[in-house]
């Protein structure tokens, strides 16, 4: 019995059957009960204007109709179960096909099928549900997009540093170079190179998920600005390029001090990148509303708009040949984020640098 009554298709069927039944049950109490009240009632006036029938003949008539109406009672509570069931189980199957479609996408869906979606009905709950496990399924599909990329990313960032350290052992073992300073300094790069791709993907991989563990506490974030451009300073004057540094008012954050220092790191450091020999790079910061806002602006290659929106993706470079996993951005970005904050891109054009700006909500 708890089997056949385990689907949510029996459970409705039962349902209205009890409906009706119960309907029926009433139907029948009461129709015998008023129904033998008005019959001899009616009777009885009959008898008496008709002055001649008696009480043996009104009692028989009375129970031959009685037993008549029990009889139609009967037969017309058999035909309407019937046609209950029958209306319980066109309206149990017109109502759970669209689930039996939504069940089937999400056993396709389970499977790896990400471009599957259910169709959408006109019940509004339904649809609603519909609507939900097609969001979940374009959600999942992005997310395996995402994924393979990522795949194809790193194995791509990792083809260069690990060809090029082959190349170097592969030397030394043919004796084509000679195992001087020189040749294992350029192993020794390629190496660090891999260990440091290797760490930014983890922490890329942790300020994505959320699982970065942040030690709060109170800084100005002005003060810790400057402090990162000035600890940058001596690579800017080797390259050649000017760092002007505009201090704005006080502004208290609470924050992680070495994952926003991180921030400001690669901002100013992607600055200087993509800088030419005297250029120049302005670190300002300021307040608006309960916003601290520091921005770092240069005057180098620029961005067109598409660049602007694609520099925060992992692995971007606008410039291929440039030094760098592609990724410092993106972890400026996520580690923003988790603190409540962001880091966006702007550009007039080409040819007209670029400003990178860091926000966070300001402690009142």
């Amino acid at each position: 019995m708890k089997r056949l009554t385990g689907t949510l298709r029996a459970r409705l069927v039962l349902s209205h059957l009890a409906v009706v039944v119960i309907s029926i049950g009433v139907l029948v109490v009461a129709g015998r009960q008023l129904g033998s009240a008005f019959v001899s009632s009616h009777l009885h006036s009959m008898g008496q204007m008709m002055g001649g029938m008696d009480m043996v003949d009104t009692a028989q008539l009375e129970q031959g109709i009685d037993s008549a109406f029990d009889q139609a009672l009967l037969w017309a509570a058999l035909l309407g179960a019937l046609a209950a069931l029958a209306a319980a189980s066109y309206g149990a199957v017109r109502l759970l096909r669209p689930l039996d479609d939504v069940r089937q996408v999400a056993r396709r869906l389970a499977t790896g099928s990400y471009g599957e979606r259910a169709a959408v009905p006109q019940e509004a709950e339904l649809a609603g549900l519909a609507g939900d496990v097609n969001a979940l399924a374009q959600a999942l599909e992005a997310t395996e997009q995402r994924r393979l990329r990522l795949i194809s990313e790193v194995a791509h960032e990792l083809r260069t540093p690990v060809a090029t350290l082959k190349g170097y052992l592969e030397g030394l073992l043919d004796g084509v170079f000679e195992p001087d300073p020189e040749t294992l300094a350029a192993s020794i790069r390629e190496a660090r190179r891999l260990e440091r791709l290797a760490d930014d993907l983890g922490a890329l991989s942790r300020a994505e998920e959320g699982a970065v563990d942040l030690r709060l506490e109170t800084v100005d974030l002005t003060r810790l600005a400057v402090d990162v451009a000035n600890r940058l300073r001596p690579q800017f004057d080797d390259q050649q390029v000017t760092l002007t540094v505009e201090p704005g008012p006080s502004l208290p954050v609470s924050v992680d001090t070495d994952r926003i220092t991180q921030v400001l790191t690669n901002l100013i450091g992607n600055a200087l990148t993509y800088t030419p020999t005297g250029g120049h790079v302005t670190v300002r910061s300021a307040r608006a509303g309960h916003i601290a806002d520091v921005t770092v602006t240069d005057t180098g290659r620029g961005l067109t708009d598409e660049q602007a929106r694609l520099v925060f993706d992992r692995f971007y470079r606008t410039d291929r040949s440039t030094r760098g996993t592609g990724i410092g951005l993106t972890i400026a970005r996520s580690l923003a984020r988790l603190h409540g904050g962001d880091v966006t891109a702007s550009s007039p054009g080409l040819g007209q640098g670029s400003t990178f700006r860091l926000t966070l909500p300001v402690i009142n």
